[in-house]
């Protein structure tokens, strides 16, 4: 086994937590199960690490198997990379055409390494018909850089691909491009939604709100939460139980009885020229637009942002630009002057 391969190998497996390493090493299936069997998973985890090591050297275990390992270990943490979306289209009434996921790694892989020669490219499928791809990218003189790698997760026969971060930004056209054709698409755009957690990108692009999220921790459900506080306070008047009603109402049409996708932050960019009906001044001959940026962030920005009203915090119903994120498919915003 090459020393570099051994490196790599021996690099991912330390970023495993103890409490998955037999997980993750059983979804990696290169090791047999006797083989793992004897080694001692109590040990440290240094000494751990490099007993597995030398089995896999015994294995010859190769680059690609390397590989392999890291998009195991990177589907188990989703939410360490940040995600960007890319939606494809065909050309108006261009057919359907029939999918087939073997020919669109060969044809990816060859798109790649016809205009790079040093790039490695590795595939796992996964659930749901979707392949997981890793993209180590190196230059015309140097070999692929195996620890800045861009994972793509692409779900077959839709127009979505998630990307994770890309260190070489000049590469993106490329892998654009190599989406684009071997998923027989005619364009690609990157769409204003980003986040850490993939399930929940995945749910506002295919229109899947009502299922539960692995991040999501569920609250009391607001019917519960007003039952309670009618509970607690039974000198509660009359019109202040048909405004809680009324915002219990507002709230649920809104956003739903469901867990919210989890999004971490929203961006408002606003850009407006000064407007006053006094003349002159430095605002009035002022030609570039005055520019504001706006920020929510929060750990579940959706979920928090849910809560506002029954907590008394904002007035329902919200503002359509922070009620629209999951149906527009956006949390990223520019808003100009009409």
């Amino acid at each position: 086994m090459d020393e570099t391969v051994a490196e790599f190998i021996k690099r991912t497996i330390l970023k495993i937590p103890m409490t998955e390493m037999m997980t993750i090493l059983k979804a990696w299936d290169f090791l047999p199960e006797n083989q793992l069997q004897t080694v001692n998973f109590r040990q440290r985890k240094e000494s751990l690490v490099q007993d597995l090591v030398l089995l896999c050297e015994s294995k010859r275990a190769s680059l690609r198997d390397a590989a392999l390992l890291d998009i195991i270990y990177t589907q188990f943490h989703q939410h360490q990379k940040v995600w960007d979306v890319f939606q494809m289209s065909k050309e108006p009434g261009e057919d359907v055409d029939l999918f087939d996921m073997e020919r669109f790694k060969s044809s990816f892989e060859k798109i790649l390494r016809r205009a790079l020669k040093n790039v490695t490219v590795s595939f796992r499928d996964a659930e749901e018909n979707a392949v997981w791809i890793r993209i180590a990218w190196g230059t015309q003189y140097r070999k692929p850089n195996q620890y800045k790698p861009v994972y793509v997760v692409y779900y077959s026969q839709t127009p979505y691909a998630f990307t994770s971060f890309c260190h070489l930004k000049s590469n993106t056209p490329l892998l654009s491009q190599a989406l684009t054709v071997a998923s027989n698409h005619h364009k690609i755009v990157k769409m204003d939604l980003r986040s850490r957690y993939l399930d929940s990108l995945k749910a506002i692009v295919f229109k899947q709100y009502n299922q539960k999220f692995e991040t999501h921790n569920s609250t009391m459900p607001l019917q519960e939460t007003l039952e309670l506080d009618m509970h607690m306070d039974s000198r509660i008047i009359h019109e202040n139980r048909i405004e809680k009603e009324r915002v219990q109402r507002v709230t649920q049409e809104t956003f739903g009885d469901y867990p919210q996708p989890r999004l971490e932050f929203a961006q408002y960019k606003l850009e407006t020229k000064f407007k006053s009906d006094f003349h002159g001044g430095i605002l009035a001959e002022r030609k570039e637009p005055l520019r504001c940026l706006i920020k929510f962030s929060s750990p579940h920005l959706l979920e928090a942002l849910k809560s506002l009203a029954p907590a008394g915090i904002a007035d329902a119903p919200l503002s359509p630009l922070l009620t629209c994120i999951p149906n527009k498919g956006m949390n990223y915003f520019k808003i100009r002057d009409k």
